[in-house]
């Protein structure tokens, strides 16, 4: 509302454009200086005088509009806003559905591939990304006016299964896989990799076990899908604890009858091309390596079944764009399907985007399922919650349901602990540094949650503070706010205005994490707002400080618990 407020009247003072005007106001570095900053670089040339000269002008003409002052500062024009005026505006406009879930995608259907992890491997923290950086995507764009379809586009073919059926026919024992059938596995797994590196032709016999899979061969039928059936199990604990649901769980093999037909599309558009007895479709012109679409022995690989699969999300499940939240490592392989899927005719290609992250490193070190460098995810939460429920009963051993808050601030110290950074940087995770109550962690935010609902409880319990946002009549243009409440002053002080300004951000940053696809966008929100009530706390009074107090406090918890909500945390009112 702040940056409407000041583009309006900027509007008939400069000759831009609302929208240009809005990209290029900033916040000052000091508050002091003023709420929003103009630089007038971009006027220079335009008006043949220098940025400052022009600043002292518009400061000089916007200054007479109502409901703001200016000055000028170099070449920038600071402005302060009349907070009598925008305080009840502002905290009225707080409460509308347009500012809290803006209409941006207009029904747009998008699939989001995510989590996909692979069968027969323990779900690891090196999951933990794609998981919560999709399932958070997926609820701000279903808070935007989007359409959004989750898949968990699980790993559950290829050669690596033709590896794991040679490993268990050579080394593996019946009765210990049914005791601990994904333990097992892994043991295997990695036993195949450890032997191959001493004969080679291990290889060989994994690609032959995965080329009688393929064929449906009925011993190799038979231990995929006990492979299968028992790690969906897994899975789904893991997915229950972090409380993420989704709309489709489709596995590679889905695809299986649908990828002769990608084939024959590119048979009949001519695309494909014999390399060393493989086939491949040329991609020369995108400056591309050239991306394989059959192997020699005439088994699939993973473009094949990625091409299929968006074919058959774009056909079927009928979306607009297609999302795919996977390691940036994978980078190459999706400019190879998006491209071969352009040369195939698909127009719609151009809305196939990849969605990169780094990697996650456990200790400093990257983890690997080949040489089993595997950080259990369940493990992790497991010491998440025991940590997260010493440190509540330390801090309120009163506490009722500490079990329940321990899950609740535990995991989603964890989640936190990944969506507060860019998701192209790597994270190397520290459950220390997770769970702490202090500094730019999920507990913080959480507890300040916590705090300000113990508070409006006070407040509900005075006399002189009932009022909830219903009651603020929104100030009509000439006419002055009552700024009084039975005597009591509601004016905010410094701290106060700083954190209304902070709570007007979210509908912009909500609005910036759709578009970059970026989920920090929100948790950087939530710390900021955090903050930004710790310090209206130490310096105002709430509870008997007047009505705007307590409904910027109400305000500010409802918008920390939507976006805690947005990122996949808990907002317990207790802690």
């Amino acid at each position: 509302m702040l940056l409407l407020t000041a583009a309006k009247v900027l509007l008939t003072h400069t000759g831009l454009g609302e929208k240009e005007i809005l990209s290029l106001l900033e916040i000052p570095p000091q508050p002091e200086w003023g709420d929003l900053a103009f630089p007038c670089f971009v006027l220079a040339k335009k008006l043949r005088k220098s940025p400052q000269q022009i600043a002292l002008e518009l400061a000089e003409a916007i200054s007479h509009e109502e409901g703001l002052s200016a000055s000028a500062a170099g070449a920038y024009v600071n402005i302060t806003l009349n907070r009598s005026v925008q305080i009840p505006l502002m905290l009225a406009e707080l409460n509308q559905p347009d500012f809290l879930k803006p209409d941006i995608g207009h029904g747009q259907r998008v699939v989001i591939d995510m989590s996909s992890p692979n069968i027969a491997k323990p779900f690891g923290i090196g999951h933990l990304r794609s998981t919560v950086i999709g399932a958070a995507l997926y609820r701000i764009l279903g808070e935007t006016g989007h359409v959004p379809i989750s898949v968990n586009h699980l790993g559950d073919w290829g050669t690596q299964f033709g590896k794991q059926i040679a490993a268990y026919k050579r080394w593996g024992n019946e009765e210990q896989l049914q005791q601990d059938p994904i333990g097992e596995s892994l043991k295997l797994y990695v036993r195949f990799h450890q032997e191959a590196e001493r004969d080679p032709s291990l290889e060989d016999e994994g690609r032959e076990w995965f080329r009688r899979l393929e064929h449906g061969d009925a011993e190799a039928q038979r231990l995929w899908e006990f492979f299968v059936e028992v790690s969906l199990g897994e899975f789904d604990r893991m997915y229950q604890r972090l409380n993420i649901t989704f709309d489709h769980v489709l596995g590679e093999s889905f695809y299986n009858d649908k990828m002769q037909a990608v084939v024959a599309q590119l048979r009949t558009k001519e695309l494909l091309e014999e390399s060393d007895g493989a086939l491949v479709v040329r991609l020369e012109e995108e400056e591309l390596p050239p991306c394989l679409i059959l192997k020699k022995d005439g088994t699939t690989i993973y473009p094949t079944r990625d091409l299929a699969t968006a074919i058959y999300r774009r056909k079927v499940m009928k979306a607009d764009r297609l999302l795919y939240v996977v390691g940036g490592e994978q980078r190459l392989h999706f400019q190879q399907v998006f491209a071969v899927l352009k040369r195939a005719g698909e127009a719609w290609a151009e809305q196939c985007e990849h969605v990169p992250f780094g990697l996650m490193r456990f200790a400093g070190k990257k983890m690997s399922t080949r040489r089993g460098k595997v950080v259990k995810l369940e493990e992790v939460l497991d010491e998440a919650v025991v940590r997260a429920q010493a440190i509540i009963t330390q801090k309120n051993p009163d506490l009722q349901d500490q079990q329940e808050i321990a899950e609740d601030v535990g995991i989603g110290a964890i989640i936190f602990g990944d969506l507060k950074n860019n998701r192209l940087n790597e994270v190397d995770f520290s459950l220390e540094e997770a769970l702490t109550f202090e500094g730019e962690t999920g507990p913080y935010v959480q507890y300040t949650h916590a705090r300000i609902r113990s508070l409006l409880e006070k407040a509900r319990a005075s006399a002189d503070a009932r009022s909830t946002i219903s009651d603020i009549v929104p100030v009509q243009k000439g006419h002055s706010p009552d700024c009084t409440d039975g005597g009591t002053s509601v004016m905010l002080g410094d701290a106060g205005w700083e954190l209304l300004k902070q709570l007007d951000r979210y509908h912009g940053q909500l609005i910036r994490a759709v578009r970059q696809l970026e989920p920090s966008v929100m948790a950087r929100f939530a710390l900021d707002t955090a903050q930004a009530f710790n310090r209206f706390y130490a310096k105002e009074r709430i509870v008997d400080g007047g009505r705007w107090r307590i409904q910027l406090a109400e305000q500010t918890a409802d918008i920390l618990a939507s976006t805690l909500q947005l990122l996949g945390l808990k907002a317990p009112n207790r802690m």
